[in-house]
């Protein structure tokens, strides 16, 4: 049985459980996707990858991106844009919180990687066709009412 249709108001609500709950997320940049672990700061989401990575090439030249949280039938999706943000930037206990979230903390690897912020700019999510209308919950990275 097919639930009915949430108000925006119950999506925004869903969508930000979402973002403090849940740990993966896909990325999209320049036509490359990969799953990365995430952080949300109420505002913002906090991503870190290889600094030699193509997605972090890809950041870091254009930082345009797209977020996918959530399954087919429950989706939510970010566009934003990424700032890189380097570990000696990062705001005090932000690379604790983003590792005992995650379940890895990438200042421990010998690997450089590289953290990114991403400042969602418009917000939709849906979970059937029937919730299609009224899917854009943020817009020029404000909630919409």
């Amino acid at each position: 049985m097919t639930p009915a249709p949430r108000s925006r108001g119950e999506r925004i609500g869903d969508t930000r459980v979402r973002l403090e709950k849940d740990v993966d997320l896909w990325v999209a940049s320049r036509g490359h996707l990969v799953p990365l672990s995430f952080l949300w700061d109420g505002d913002a989401v906090l991503i870190s990858t290889p600094r030699d990575s193509r997605t972090a090439r890809n950041l870091l030249a254009d930082g345009r991106v797209r977020l996918a949280l959530g399954p087919t039938r429950d989706v939510v999706m970010i566009d934003g844009a990424a700032e890189p943000v380097d570990l000696a930037d990062l705001p005090a206990g932000t690379g604790d919180a983003f590792a005992a979230k995650t379940g890895f903390d990438p200042r421990e690897l010998s690997r450089p990687y590289q953290y990114f912020l991403i400042r969602p700019r418009r917000v939709h999510a849906w979970r059937e066709a029937d919730e299609l209308d009224g899917r854009t919950l943020m817009r020029d990275g404000a909630w919409l009412s």
